[in-house]
This record gives C-alpha cells, sequence and structure tokens, in this order.
C-alpha cells in the first residue's frame, strides 16, 4: 500500500505538500497541485489516519484551550484556529477554561493524556505549573493572545498599546478629560497590559488616572456591571468608561441604562475587543478591534512548524481603532436627497 512519502517522492515535492494538497490548502502552485493528485492516482494512494498514528507515533490532532468560550472573541479565534488546522491536516480538540485556571489544567491534562501532537493556550494566569512542566518538557506548545512570562515558548498575539494611545487621543480631541477604565485580571497578561497602556496614554496627555478611576474586573459582563455602577456612585464620576473587553463593556452598557441614563449623553463608553454585536447597539461602540482570524491562523502554523520540526517565530500583529458614536462622536452626515421645485417655484416665461 502507497504511504504519503511515496506520494511526495513520485511527485517530487515535500510531506508537508502532499498534506496540503490533499487538505485543500490554498497555497500550494497549481503546478505543484497536479503533480501531488497525479501521484494519487497513479500509485493508488488513500490516506488512513489510524494506521499514520501508529506508524509515526503522531495523531495529527491538537489541542486548544480558550478562556472563554461565550466570550466573541475566543469563539472567533478558535473558529480561525479550526479552520486553518483543517486545512494543514489537523483535527482540533477544544477546552474551555472559562477564566479558572484549575478548569484550564484540567482540559491541558486531558489533551496531554489523548496524545495530542501539539497545544494552543490562551492562559488565564501565569502561574500554572503544568503548563510551565509541559513546557519544559518539550510539548509543543504555541500561547495565543495571552501568555506566561519567563516561559520559552512561541507567542501569538496582537499589540493594543498603539490602538490604546489612538483611543485616548481620540477621546481628549472629543473634550474628555475624566477617563476611567474597567481592567482585566491583573493575573493575565492582557489584564495588567491593556491597564498599563492606559495609563502611559493619559500621561501624554498629563491625565492622571486616580485609584478610584480603576475598576477590577475578570473579562466577565457582570463585574464590568459591578464596576460601572461602582464609577457612577463617585461624587465625581468618569467622563469615559473604557472596558478592557467586549463582556464587561456590554455589562457597563447595562448599568448605564439600569440608572436611566444614556451613552455618550452622560457618559461615554469605549471597549477593547471589537465584536459584530457593537454596531447594533445604541450607540454603537467605539472598539480596538484585534486582527482575530489571523492571529488563529499564524497560532496554527507556529504550532505545526514547532511539531514537523521547523523553528516557529513568535509574531505580533496591530490592534487598531473603530470609532463609532460611544464617545460623542458626530453622526455620520447624509446627503438630503434632491428635490424638484414646486410648481409654485418654477418660473414662467
Amino acid at each position: 500500500m502507497a504511504s504519503i512519502k511515496d506520494v511526495a517522492a513520485a511527485a517530487g515535492v515535500s510531506v508537508a505538500t502532499v498534506s496540503r494538497v490533499l487538505n485543500g490548502h490554498p497555497s500550494v502552485s497549481a503546478e505543484a497541485r497536479a503533480r501531488v493528485m497525479g501521484a494519487v492516482a497513479d500509485l493508488g494512494y488513500r490516506p488512513n489516519a489510524v494506521a499514520r498514528s501508529l506508524r509515526t507515533d503522531q495523531t495529527h490532532t491538537l489541542g486548544l484551550v480558550i478562556s472563554d468560550v461565550l466570550n466573541p472573541y475566543f469563539t472567533e479565534l478558535a473558529r480561525s484556529v479550526e479552520e486553518e488546522a483543517r486545512a494543514l491536516g489537523y483535527s482540533v480538540i477544544i477546552g474551555n477554561a472559562d477564566e479558572r485556571p484549575e478548569l484550564q489544567d484540567h482540559h491541558v491534562r486531558n489533551l496531554l493524556d489523548r496524545r495530542i501532537d501539539g497545544l494552543l493556550v490562551s492562559p488565564t494566569d501565569g502561574g500554572s505549573p503544568l503548563m510551565l512542566d509541559a513546557a519544559r518538557a518539550g510539548t509543543p506548545m504555541v500561547f495565543v493572545d495571552r501568555w506566561i512570562p519567563g516561559v520559552d515558548v512561541p507567542v501569538v498575539r496582537a499589540d493594543g498599546r498603539g490602538a490604546v494611545r489612538d483611543l485616548v487621543a481620540h477621546l481628549y480631541g472629543l473634550g474628555h478629560r475624566r477617563l476611567a477604565i474597567i481592567a482585566g485580571p491583573a493575573a493575565t497578561t492582557t489584564g495588567s497590559e491593556r491597564v498599563e497602556a492606559f495609563r502611559a496614554a493619559l500621561a501624554e496627555y498629563g491625565l492622571p488616572l486616580p485609584d478610584a478611576y480603576i475598576g477590577q474586573g475578570d473579562f466577565q459582563a457582570e463585574s464590568g456591571r459591578r464596576v460601572t455602577e461602582g464609577f457612577l456612585d463617585l461624587p465625581e464620576p468618569p467622563e469615559v468608561v473604557f472596558a478592557a473587553d467586549n463582556l464587561m463593556a456590554l455589562g457597563a452598557l447595562d448599568a448605564v441604562r439600569a440608572r436611566g441614563l444614556r451613552v455618550p449623553d452622560d457618559i461615554a463608553l469605549a471597549a477593547f475587543d471589537d465584536i459584530p454585536w457593537f454596531v447594533h447597539t445604541d450607540p454603537p461602540v467605539t472598539a480596538i478591534a484585534q486582527p482575530t482570524g489571523e492571529l488563529g491562523r499564524a497560532a496554527v502554523r507556529a504550532l505545526v512548524d514547532r511539531i514537523e520540526g521547523r523553528a516557529p517565530q513568535s509574531v505580533t500583529l496591530p490592534a487598531r481603532l473603530v470609532v463609532r458614536r460611544s464617545c460623542g462622536e458626530a453622526a455620520p452626515r447624509t446627503t438630503p436627497p434632491t428635490q424638484s421645485p414646486s410648481p409654485v417655484q418654477r418660473s414662467t416665461s
């Protein structure tokens, strides 16, 4: 029975190229694709995933542990990971940590027991002994979105500092001076990084970030509601609330509306992590968008490089500011339709 190596040799290409052709990956040239398909037909090759796993000690399965499957950002990330993995000949098993370190480790342990070939993780904190041990043992692993400092594992993430700076410049230009933030967990790299980026951007405009204007959230909607209620109870509430993720922004919006207040008339709102829902809220929410699909695809490619013996590189992509109307921006102007003069306006000659 012909093997994938036989097909590669007959076609004069690598085994990876054969795998990409068989899985419909668009990166293969038409000429190489034709050679591979010709070799497959000539040799009568039929993929056998079980036999391949026994021969190579590989399962062609990746593990993905995401922080919160209910967060639209991670849902989109998981979708892009699954699509890219399938294109490269791998399947994906997904575990939802629900922002709980103990549940994260439960999924990591189960995935390793299932003999996955590699692991993608968005860590819920920076101190998991299990992941540290797995990394030191040489388990093919890539951190995506978040990471554990000091662990020698490739990281695929977005850099939001420039977008946060753009947001603060935008808010300052609109006349806002009292800006508050709903922060994510300090134990996560994204939680601490976004607060520091916000503080640094405010300092560029000579604006303080008082302790009263820093609310501790947990990347869940309920914490956004609770922190925003606290902001609204201050003797001098902030003019703007910047939520460090989309679910906390939705919680903040609920808190504002529960008080009978309006965004942005009474208080402005901005968010990190743009989601499709934000264009449908009233008003649409100004947000920082991450290149989520690109991050998921890049993370899979880095992990497959590691599995197949190539040297993977960390990837950092820029986030960007998406301006809408939740911070007091002017509504888009519409041009009224051209009207013909009424009968009494028409001249006669």
